[in-house]
Order: C-alpha cells, then structure tokens, then sequence
C-alpha cells in the first residue's frame, strides 16, 4: 500500500444500538446514498456518523449529543429497557482506512441516568490499541489503557468520561515504542477522517431572510413542506458560538485544485482579527468576515462573492450546472453589492447597485451583498426568489465544488491538506427537488468524488436519481 497517497476516510458506520437500528453496519464508499422509506433510519444514521465526528473533533459528549439528537434518551434503541441500576444508552462506531490501514472505534454510551462515555475500543494492525472501562460510577473517568509494547505491555490512566479517548491519546503517549507509535497513528487516522466532515443542510426559508450575507433572518413559513417548517429555527434562531480567538489576516496557502479544499481553498482569509470559525457552521464573525459558508448556507451570497473571485474555472463549472437545474435561462451567477433601504424584492433592486456588468466592487449606500442570476436579455434575478429545489441545488452545488477552507468547519491543520479528504453529509439531498434536478446533483457530486477529495453521505428519498450512474452506492435501509 502507498501511504502517501492514502487519506483517512471512514469506510464502515456501525449502529450496534442506535434509535432503530439494531446491529446494522453500512459500508461507506466515496458516494453512499441511503435510502428507505420514512422511519427507515436514513436521518439517525447521519446523526450518528455527525456525533462520532463531533467527538472527533473535541467536543464534549453532551454538546455532541445534544447538539445532533436533542436528548440523549433519543438515541437509546426504541424499547431498550433500563438495568437493575436504571441505566439505559446506545452503541455506535466506525472503521476508518488511512496510510496506518483498517482501524476500528467503537463506543458505549450510557445515557440515563446520566450521560458518559463507558466503554471505548480502538483496535487496528492485529492490536487492540485503546479501550476505556467504567470502574467507580461515584467519579468522572473511566480507566483507559493503552498499547505500549515495552518495558510493559500496556499504559494506565484515567481519562475523562465525556470526551473521546481516542482525541485525547496524542496529548499522553510519547510515542518512544513501536506500540506507541502504532497507537497514535492509529488515533491520529481516526481524528482526521472524523473532523474532516461538513454537515450540509441548505435552508430555503432561512436562506431568504438574508439581506446582507451575514445575518439570518426570521425565514418564511411553509419552505419545503414540512420540513422547511422547522428550518427557521436551526438556521435562524439555533446559532452557535465559535471556539477560541482565531487570528486574522495574512495570506492562506496557495494551491491548485487538486488540494482538499480545491482552487477555492487558496484564498487570503478576509477578516482582520476576526475568529477562526468553529466546526459545524458555527455562527462567529470570523467565519463571516472571511466569506465561509455555514451549514445551513443562509450566508450564500457573501461566499459566492467571495469564490466567484478566486477561481474562474470553478465558478464556470458551478454556473454550467445551475443552468442545468434552474427554469429558463442561466448566463451568468454573481454577486452585487446589496443597497441600504432596497427592497430586497426583484431584479430592479440588484441592477440598480450592480455598477458595471461583472463588476462587484461595493457602490455608494451599498450594505453586503445578494446574489442574482443572470438570465440575458430577461435580465437579473436574486436567487432568493428561485424555487426551493434551486436554492437548494445551487447551495449544495457551492459545498461540493469547494472544500474546507471555504466551509465553515475546522479544517484538521496538523495534517497536509493533500493527505486528506472532506467528508460531506447532506440529509434530504433531493428534498424539495425535481428527479431531473436531484441526478444533476448526483452526477455533479460523482464527478467531484471522483477526483478523490471528496466524499458524500447523503439520504434520498428517490433512489433512481442514481440508476445508471457507476460508482454511486445506494443502501435501502428498512428492508
């Protein structure tokens, strides 16, 4: 194997107990569309592989539990019964190939009556490399034991119970022994695949309230049925605060498309002395002045003003396939400077501060951006006033043509980007669109994969969006 050109990625998602599922093991390769019926299990699935990957990253236990599922009893197996001690919790874990090879983490996860960590196991090249045991319920550790292969076989310690082990090993182990060195490569491979994922909902209704780029609005009711019903809220009103300082300024690195992030991610971060954002689309005004797009993309426009700048060809690849899922015509996407007093309604509004044709340099009375089509001789249109399903395409279409250093996520710095690959997870990938629409989707996620920087996780309610399409898997859960 050529461990130079091996990137961490996870490979297998395993729900031993987990909401409905119960001993169901999903193989993941760079495409993988869940399907199924309502109830199936397609969103618990994400919700699980976004709570190993919250861990992943640091968070603690309960911020990951909560943040994802709500409650923790809402990840408890339906009809799990308590022990002679009242506790009830789930399992979950993955396997995650990289240049160390195929290594295992599993988790036991008590969450009533309190929420911890009991039983973590990191197993891979024939070792079992970490496992943690709750030994004194009256205290807030476990007992973790990890390969050594020395002058004794393994090391002892407490670790915190409502953190991921795995995280905290290359903060304890020196690394002096074969063992250890095995132990954290195994653990550096496992945290790189975890963090490098982007959770990615495009919120129609969230995305219209937006008047600048970078603040949200109330939403409109009714977006996508039902399910954009709820969306204000997580875009809107759910927002989080980003983690630590960050530093501003300074040029990023450049590089090619060929790198994680591709041409986008060689940028020069915008902000000066804003906060790095956190992961997860955290809501910080670093992620906001330096144009990175947040989960639920309701800062569309200032990304796009941001990305159309710094690659032509990436940008002309992202307006090639807008033109293909939008009605009518499509010449030309961009962002113009957005007016103070404007309505925020009709193409008059955007024309009127445009300036030039192709030109978005900030006009007299401008305040932040919108983002309008050009449709030729029918002239501008601000994409908020496109159909759900478009909004949706174009915001999904932006993720899968950028990468990290674009995305409001934390993007793994100790590692070279070109020996990593974002893992993008879209529930309802095809909400709210059309067949044609989603397989435009689709198609464009493959291409992207296919460059191997990439991965997607997706849920579909139609599964034939794919037929035809080699090297997309679909996995039909409730079967």
């Amino acid at each position: 194997m050529n461990t130079d050109t091996v990137r961490p990625a996870v490979t297998e998602l395993r729900l031993s107990a987990f909401k409905t599922h119960r001993g169901v093991t999903l193989p993941l390769t760079r495409l993988t569309l869940l399907s199924g019926e309502s109830g199936s299990g397609k969103s618990s699935a994400l919700q699980a592989y976004e709570i190993l990957a919250r861990l992943g990253s640091g968070e603690p236990l309960a911020r990951a539990v909560g943040e994802v599922a709500g409650s923790p009893a809402a990840c408890v197996p339906a009809g799990a019964r308590p022990d002679e001690q009242g506790r009830r919790g789930f399992r979950i874990g993955c396997t995650v190939d990289g240049p160390a090879g195929p290594v295992s983490l599993d988790l036991a996860v008590q969450a009533e009556p309190e929420l911890r960590i009991v039983g973590e196991r990191l197993t891979g090249g024939g070792e079992t490399l970490l496992t943690t045991a709750l030994t004194d319920p009256n205290r807030p550790t476990v007992q973790a034991a990890w390969h050594t292969a020395g002058a004794t076989p393994v090391t002892r310690a407490p670790l915190p119970d409502d953190r991921l082990g795995t995280s905290l090993l290359p903060l304890r182990v020196a690394g002096k022994t074969e063992g250890q060195r095995l132990v954290l490569a195994a653990a550096e491979q496992v945290v790189v695949a975890l963090r490098s994922a982007f959770v990615c909902d495009p919120r129609p209704e969230v995305m219209r309230g937006v008047g600048t780029g970078g603040t949200g609005g109330a939403g409109q009711d009714g977006g996508c049925g039902a399910d954009g019903a709820g969306g204000a809220g997580r875009g809107a009103g759910a927002r989080r605060s980003g983690r630590g300082a960050g530093s501003g300024g300074g040029p990023g690195k450049p590089g090619g498309a060929g790198g994680t992030a591709g041409a986008w991610g060689a940028r020069k971060r915008m902000g000066s002395g804003g906060g790095e954002a956190g992961s997860w689309g955290r809501d910080t005004e670093g992620a906001r002045g330096e144009g990175r797009l947040r989960s639920s993309c309701d800062n569309l426009p200032a990304v796009l003003e941001r990305t159309s700048q710094e690659c032509a060809r990436r940008h002309a690849v992202l307006v090639a396939a807008v033109r293909e899922a939008c009605a009518g015509p499509v010449e030309g996407l961009r962002a113009v400077p957005r007016q103070a007093g404007g309505t925020g309604h009709g193409a008059a509004d955007a024309a009127g501060v445009a300036g030039p044709a192709g030109s978005s340099a900030p006009q007299a009375g401008a305040v932040g951006v919108r983002a309008v089509l050009d449709r030729g001789a029918l002239g501008e249109l601000p994409v908020e006033q496109l159909g759900d399903g478009e909004l949706r395409f174009l915001a999904l279409a932006l993720v899968l043509l950028t990468g990290p250093e674009v995305l409001a996520m934390d993007p793994v710095g100790e590692v070279p980007s070109a020996h990593q690959q974002m893992t993008v997870m879209a529930d309802g990938m095809d909400r709210c669109m059309d067949p044609r629409q989603a397989r435009e989707l689709v198609s464009l996620a493959l291409r992207m994969t296919d460059r191997g920087h990439v991965r997607l996780l997706g849920t579909v309610r139609d599964p034939s969006v794919a037929e035809g399409l080699p090297g997309v898997q679909v996995l039909h859960l409730g079967v």
